[in-house]
């Protein structure tokens, strides 16, 4: 069974971090690449960052370029997204999304993406 799960979600300050986390099993790790969306209600889900399967290049969305890290760790099959300098935009459902075909140059669309955890809540306060 494939499993994605979140976590390291929660409620911080402008300006504070937070470590995202996504524990996968189910799959071949190696092979995949992965995605970090976001979501606020009545708003499509927006990508954030992406990392490739092999070399871990990443690409980064444009509004949190700068801010944002994401690796990988093999040996643990897990993502992160390392988020410095937060802003109450950035309050959101974070999703991380795994995928065998999708480009790590460019943030490929959600609909691109087979796999999908179940989300975890960030919230950012002025």
């Amino acid at each position: 069974e494939v499993q994605l799960v979140e976590s390291g979600g929660g409620l911080v300050q402008a300006g504070g971090s937070l470590r995202l986390s996504c524990a996968t099993s189910g799959f071949t790790f190696d092979d995949y690449a992965f995605g970090w969306f976001r979501q606020v209600p009545g708003k499509e889900r927006e990508g954030v960052s992406c990392i490739s399967s092999t070399d871990g290049n990443t690409y980064y969305a444009d509004s949190v370029k700068g801010r944002f890290t994401m690796s990988r760790d093999n040996a643990k099959n897990t993502v992160y997204l390392q988020m410095n300098s937060l802003k109450p935009e950035d309050t959101a459902v974070y999703y991380c999304a795994a995928d065998l075909f999708v480009p790590w140059n460019s943030m490929a669309p959600s609909s691109e993406y087979d796999y999908w955890g179940q989300g975890t809540q960030v919230t950012v306060s002025s």
